[in-house]
């Protein structure tokens, strides 16, 4: 699957948002190292802190099918640039993503941004800044 094929299917799936409140659809598409795609829409609710993003739903979806290796995501929404993640879903990426994995971000009029995670989210806190455990 090349880079257009996987913007367009985060713009198909934005489509699918449930976004009463804010009427802000994002759509994001992920594909793992063995070429499965998985797709996340946002999810919102009247309590907005549980809202939960377009990108953390593809990864949660990846991660609990067993998927831990990641190739490259999408993220489109209509926006006037391509659509940057949020804070949080930034820290799930950071998580599960390699620091040179591809993050493409996209709006409705076609225009792109492409970084990796590294540059996305530099000096992320990682597990590795958690203190070791004493035996």
């Amino acid at each position: 699957m090349n880079i257009d094929q996987l913007i367009q299917q985060a713009k198909d799936i934005r489509k699918r948002a449930y976004t009463p409140y804010s009427k802000f659809p994002v759509g994001a598409a992920l594909l793992t190292e063995d070429g499965t795609l998985y797709t996340g829409c946002n999810i919102e609710n009247a309590a907005y802190p549980v809202t939960c993003c377009a990108e953390r739903v593809a990864i949660f979806k990846a991660i609990s099918d067993g998927h831990t290796q990641f190739k490259v995501l999408a993220v489109a929404a209509d926006t006037k640039r391509p659509v940057p993640p949020c804070g949080s879903c930034r820290q799930v990426m950071s998580e599960f993503f390699e620091p040179e994995m591809m993050i493409h971000t996209a709006n409705l009029e076609g225009e792109t941004k492409s970084l990796t995670m590294e540059e996305l989210l530099p000096f992320s806190f990682t597990s590795s800044d958690l203190p070791e455990e004493e035996l």
